[in-house]
């Protein structure tokens, strides 16, 4: 049973529900269209309703990804309920002003309404006041409730780029909502805000001087046409993002078009993840579109070419029909009578035993040098259900045969493809001509290919069906989600991309390049925590240091007053990583960094001859200058967290694959590494999705938060742009 829309009143959109499905992202089509006066519901696959706000609302939690969304026991759950009953009192005009002072008053000295997550109680108050508009936006540059402007605030910034377009879809200026209009798949395409606004400017330093032929400014229709037959990875985005660069360049318009005629590989699942990956990458298009909307008339068009004598039934076996193609040899069947290839195609139709043999093949020209040209098969017969509309045809179009015909039908001007399909350009144009149908122009660009990567679907798929990843959002995997995952920024995917051009030529590209446009987002502005590596960790123990731990309220970001303060408490026993206490020498002058400089008198070691513990004395009044050794330390208390560390390597060993070359003869027999670490106790408030550094070990982004002491909160740890030099 899927969730298939919302429905509502145009005039009062469930702000929530809406909300909370978009910071989830939780696909949610919206239709208003039979909604009248009634409360919101949402729709099933199955037919089933669901009606109310709070019910809606208290579903979403229970699908959502966000962990602790509805609580993370029973009592939390509770609690977030009495929140639910309490939020409608903010949208009573008379009784705002009281239910503020409440909530401000609730708020001192807490960062969410219930627990230590972010919950559906947060969303519903948010909303709430968010939906009054003006009201509330008053309130806020004020100074009246400074714990609930605080509060507000924090969230505001946390989903500022889902909670921002909801607010500038449903809400007005005057703090009515904005009437919806009703619209075909508008739950997709409101979430196909750009990351960076225009693409355009993301790629500001890239040399694009390259035209469309013919393109005319306000006339461009582009399409981006995957096969739902796997994720988005990084070659695809460059074609996306190349369709979105030139239609802003020419004012035109894109289309999404999943090119469904294989359904022995395609699935709902790889629908839905695309048009989620698309959403990432921020491409704004007009509408979704399938090929698999125009099997009738490609059918009608099959049969016309075959009344006409442009193409024929062959059941020439499809090993020897290969080899004829290579040498130029005509099919047996090429010259049947036009009554014949018509029975054979009802065959093919009905899906009949004989039917089974026959595939349709286009009369073209069996001597061209071009051996694209060679009658190229236009529909094979394929029993296995179809993902979306079952068991209704036997038969399915080539993308060879439905490309140019559907590009035609849709009104696409510009067709961009890889230049790996240039020999089959030819075949292209002679099929639309064959078709009768308005030209579409071609458009070339070079594939991007990179370093120890593979990009072949069929490959990627072995290593999800084989365990040796762990689905297709792995972080090893060169797909959307996987290198999201890993820490990537998209402004760093856009800014990579758009600064190769629309080249031609091929080009095998380094990781370590994108990496590093990453590192210059990332490092301005991501907060510094501290970790010490569990295995081997020393003590050191400051003679003079404070008989009571006592706190600083430090910045998270020396530079960055945005991301915020952290707690640091210190100690009389702090715990070194054992690589770091490993170098020091008897009575060396060390800084602890964010303390100051000690001294260290004493080291233990034992009978292997490693260092087992640490003495020193605290002498604040040392000159950083001098000290060798910038030290990073965790206080000895038991609120710090645990950490695993996750570090990651190619899949394979080799930087680009030779033609015919088995990539199971190069996979990288070590391609994952997790580190056991300490971190401080602010790591207990990260989220899914927070970059963080780690100070002297690396960047990291946290994919596991912190849920209870036992089990460890999970960083990823993200490339830096440096040559990696394989795990040990």
């Amino acid at each position: 049973m899927e969730l298939k829309s919302v429905a509502f009143p145009p005039d009062t959109p469930p702000l929530s529900v809406i909300a909370a499905a978009k910071v989830s992202g939780i696909s949610l089509p919206i239709d208003t269209s039979d909604s009248s006066d009634s409360p919101p519901f949402f729709k099933f696959s199955d037919g089933l309703k669901l009606h109310g706000t709070y019910v809606l609302l208290r579903y979403v939690a229970r699908i959502s990804p966000i962990p602790n969304f509805y609580g993370k026991n029973a009592y939390e759950s509770g609690q977030i309920d009495e929140w639910l009953e309490y939020a409608p009192v903010l949208s009573s005009g008379s009784a705002f002003e009281t239910a503020c002072k409440y909530v401000d008053i609730y708020l001192e000295g807490r960062t969410f309404v219930v627990g230590h997550f972010l919950s559906i109680a947060d969303v519903a108050i948010w909303s709430g006041l968010a939906g009054t508009g003006p009201r509330w936006e008053s309130l806020r540059k004020s100074k009246k409730y400074q714990n609930l402007v605080r509060w507000f605030n924090s969230i505001l910034v946390e989903y500022s780029d889902d909670l921002t377009e909801v607010l500038a879809t449903y809400v007005g200026k005057r703090g009515k909502p904005v009437p919806v209009k009703s619209k075909e798949h508008q739950g997709v395409s409101q979430s196909t805000k750009s990351v960076n606004g225009d693409v355009s400017k993301a790629g500001s330093r890239s040399t694009f001087e390259v035209d469309l032929p013919d393109a005319e400014i306000g006339k461009v229709k582009l399409r981006f046409a995957p096969e739902p037959s796997g994720y988005l990875h990084i070659g695809h985005s460059k074609a996306a993002l190349l369709n979105q660069y030139f239609a802003q360049r020419y004012q035109g318009e894109i289309i999404i078009r999943f090119d469904d005629t294989n359904p022995a590989k395609e699935s709902n699942e790889f629908v839905d993840n695309l048009l989620k990956d698309i959403e990432t990458l921020g491409i704004k298009f007009e509408t979704v579109t399938y090929t698999s909307d125009y099997f009738p008339q490609l059918m009608e068009m099959a049969e016309k070419l075959i009344r006409e004598g442009k193409a024929y039934v062959d059941d020439t076996p499809r090993e020897q029909m290969q080899k004829e193609r290579m040498d130029g040899i005509e099919s047996k069947c090429r010259n049947n009578s036009i009554e014949e290839n018509l029975k054979l195609w009802k065959e093919m139709i009905a899906g009949s035993e004989r039917g089974l043999q026959c595939c349709v093949r286009g009369k073209l020209d069996m001597q061209d040098p071009n051996k694209s040209l060679r009658d190229p098969v236009y529909y094979r017969c394929n029993p296995i259900p179809h993902h979306r509309i079952g068991s209704k045809y036997k038969i399915y179009p080539t993308y060879d045969f439905a490309c140019p015909f559907v590009d035609s039908i849709e009104g696409i001007t510009h067709a961009l493809r890889s230049s790996e399909y240039h020999d089959r350009n030819a075949q292209y144009y002679r099929i639309l001509e064959d078709m009768g149908l308005r030209k579409v122009l071609l458009y070339e660009f070079s594939r991007l290919n990179m370093v120890y990567t593979l990009l072949s679907k069929r490959k990627l798929l072995w290593f999800v069906q084989n365990g040796k990843v762990d689905g297709w959002d792995d972080p090893r995997f060169p797909t959307v989600q996987g290198i999201v995952r890993r820490g990537l920024k998209v402004e760093a995917l856009i800014q990579f991309i758009l600064e190769q051009g629309a080249s031609k030529n091929l080009n095998l590209m380094e990781w370590d390049k994108l990496w590093t446009i990453n590192k210059k987002i990332i490092d301005p502005v991501c907060p510094r925590h501290t970790a010490v590596i569990e295995e081997r960790r020393v003590l050191l123990t400051l003679t003079n240091g404070p008989e009571e731990p006592f706190v600083r309220i430090i910045p998270r970001h020396k530079k960055y007053e945005g991301a915020g303060e952290k707690a640091t408490t210190f100690t009389k026993r702090i715990w070194l990583d054992y690589a770091d206490a490993e170098l020091i020498a008897a009575d060396e002058e060390v800084t602890l960094m964010d303390w100051g400089n000690a001294i260290i008198k004493g080291i233990e070691k034992d009978q292997e001859g490693k260092v087992t513990q640490l003495t020193g004395v605290l002498h604040l009044e040392g000159s950083v200058k001098t000290t060798k050794l910038k030290l990073t330390w965790l206080p000895e208390t038991n609120e710090l967290v645990n950490l695993s560390l996750m570090e990651f390597d190619y899949l394979i060993t080799k930087k680009k694959l030779e033609e015919g070359e088995d990539f199971l003869d190069v996979l990288n027999p070590c391609t994952k590494k997790e580190t056991a670490a300490l971190g401080d106790s602010n790591m207990r408030n990260l989220k899914r999705g927070d970059v963080l550094q780690l100070e002297r070990k690396g960047y990291f982004r946290c994919d596991v938060p912190y849920v209870r002491p036992s089990k460890p909160v999970v960083l990823l740890a993200i490339p830096d742009g440096r040559q990696q030099t394989g795990l040990k």
